[in-house]
C-alpha cells in the first residue's frame, strides 16, 4: 500500500507527469478465472505513439495477443492504426478495448462503428473500459484467457530466449530481458548470445511482479531477466537469440527485422577529448532504443563526431536529412546522406529521393487544412474516404 501509484508500470517522472508511456515496461501476473484455474500472463505495457514504431513491434514479437486500447472520446487515431497493422501482420490475436467510458464526451458506439470500418474487427469482440474506475477490468481478463491461445513451446528442447529490450545496470552490466520460446534457462547455465556470439553464466534470472524478484527459472512462454557479469553493450542485442551452451539451438528465432534508419543527424562533443566519453554514452543510448544507430564521421568545422540515425524526428543537433539515391551517368548508384557528399552535378543522371505512402485521419473540420499542406509538401492524393461524419481518411504519397 505505501509504494502503491496510479501508475505503477509507467515509472518515468515525464511519463506520470504527461499521463504517456515512452518506455515499454513488461510485468507477471497470477490470475484465478472465473473456472477456478490458475493462468500466468506476462504482460507489456507498450508506448502508443509512432515515433517508437520499432519498440512496440519488438514487444509484439514475443507476444501470443495484444490489446488493442482506444480511447472513447478522441476515437481511432493514427497512431491506433499503424499498431493495429503491426499485430496483424505478426497474425496476433487481438482484443479491441474501448477504454475512457467514465468521461461525459465518451461516445462509445462511435467508436466501435470506426473499429469495424477501418480494421474490419466485428463490433461484438470490443470491451468497453474504464481503466480508472475499474469498470469492465473482470470481462478483459477473463476475455485474455478465452481469446488469448497459450503459449507453445516443448520446455526440453534446446533453448531459445528472444531479446526483447535490454538496458546497462552500472552494478550488473549490460541486462537483457527475454521470452523463452523453447526449452528451459536456469540459474547457473551457461549461455550464447548467436548473433553476436557471446558466452557467459547465467549468474540470476528475475520477472517484474512489478518489482524484480528472483527465480530458478524460466521456461517456454515466460519473461524474466538475465544477468551474467555482460560488460559489452553489444553483446545484448535487441532481436538476438539467446541458447545454451551445452545444449544449442540450430538456427535462431525467425521472424525478426533489424529497423532502418529514416532521418541522420550529426552529433559532437562540444570539447574534443569527450569523444570517447561520447561514444560511450551512444553506446548504452543504443542498447535503449535499438533503432538509434550511430556511425563515426569528421567535419572540418565540428571536428570527429557521430553520424546517428532515427526513425524520426527526435532531439535535433545538426538539419536533419534523409538519404537520398544518386544515380550517375555511367550507371553506378550512391546512397548520400549529407550535401556535402554530393558527386559533381555534371556526373549526375537523376537524384531519388524516399516516398512514403501515409494515412491521415483528420476531423472533419480539419479537412481542408490538412489538404492544403500536404499539397504544399508535394504531395499526391490517393484515396480519401469519411468513416463517420466527424472523421475523414486520407491516403497520399509524401516525400520523406
Amino acid at each position: 500500500d505505501r509504494e502503491m501509484s496510479a501508475q505503477v508500470l509507467d515509472s518515468m517522472d515525464l511519463e506520470q507527469e504527461r499521463g504517456i508511456t515512452i518506455k515499454a515496461a513488461s510485468v507477471r501476473l497470477n490470475y484465478r478465472a472465473a473456472s477456478g484455474d490458475d493462468f500466468v500472463f506476462n504482460l507489456i505495457d507498450t508506448p502508443g505513439h509512432v515515433d517508437f514504431h520499432y519498440e512496440v513491434s519488438r514487444s509484439l514479437k514475443a507476444c501470443e495477443g495484444a490489446l488493442l486500447v482506444v480511447d472513447a472520446t478522441q476515437g481511432i487515431q493514427a497512431q491506433t492504426l499503424a499498431n493495429a497493422y503491426l499485430a496483424l501482420e505478426q497474425d496476433l490475436a487481438i482484443i479491441p478495448v474501448i477504454n475512457k467510458i467514465d468521461l461525459p464526451s465518451a461516445d462509445a458506439d462511435r467508436v466501435i462503428s470506426q473499429i469495424e470500418e477501418v480494421l474490419g474487427i466485428d463490433g461484438s469482440e470490443c470491451l468497453a473500459v474504464s481503466a480508472k474506475e475499474g469498470v469492465g477490468v473482470p470481462e478483459l481478463l477473463e476475455a485474455i484467457v478465452e481469446r488469448i491461445p497459450p503459449p507453445t513451446g516443448d520446455p526440453a528442447a534446446p533453448p531459445r530466449a528472444l531479446i526483447i529490450d535490454s538496458w546497462f545496470d552500472s552494478f550488473q552490466g549490460a541486462v537483457p530481458l527475454g521470452r523463452v520460446f523453447e526449452g528451459t534457462i536456469n540459474k547457473g547455465d551457461r549461455i550464447r548470445f548467436m548473433s553476436s556470439g557471446a558466452e557467459c553464466p547465467v549468474l540470476s534470472i528475475g520477472v517484474f511482479l512489478p518489482h524484480s524478484a528472483e527465480v530458478k527459472t524460466l521456461g517456454p512462454g515466460e519473461v524474466g531477466i538475465l544477468t551474467g557479469a555482460i560488460r559489452e553493450e553489444t553483446d545484448t542485442k535487441v532481436g538476438d537469440t539467446v541458447t545454451s551452451l551445452t545444449q544449442p539451438a540450430l538456427e535462431p528465432i525467425p521472424g525478426f527485422k533489424e529497423p532502418q534508419a529514416m532521418v541522420y543527424s550529426g552529433l559532437y562533443a562540444s570539447d574534443s577529448g569527450d569523444f570517447e566519453n561520447l561514444r560511450a554514452a551512444l553506446d548504452k543510448l543504443q542498447m535503449n532504443d535499438s533503432a538509434f544507430t550511430f556511425e563515426p564521421e569528421t567535419s572540418g568545422a565540428l571536428g570527429f563526431g557521430f553520424r546517428c540515425g532515427f526513425l524520426g524526428l527526435t532531439l535535433i543537433f545538426t538539419a536533419p536529412t534523409v538519404v537520398y539515391r544518386v544515380i550517375l551517368s555511367d550507371g553506378n548508384t550512391l546512397d548520400i546522406e549529407s550535401p556535402a557528399k554530393l558527386p559533381d552535378l555534371s556526373r549526375v543522371d537523376h537524384i531519388e529521393e524516399p516516398y512514403i505512402l501515409g494515412t491521415v485521419l483528420v476531423p472533419s473540420e480539419y479537412i481542408g487544412a490538412v489538404m492544403k499542406l500536404c499539397q504544399e509538401k508535394r504531395g499526391t492524393q490517393r484515396t480519401m474516404k469519411y468513416l463517420d461524419t466527424q472523421t475523414a481518411e486520407f491516403i497520399y504519397e509524401l516525400p520523406f
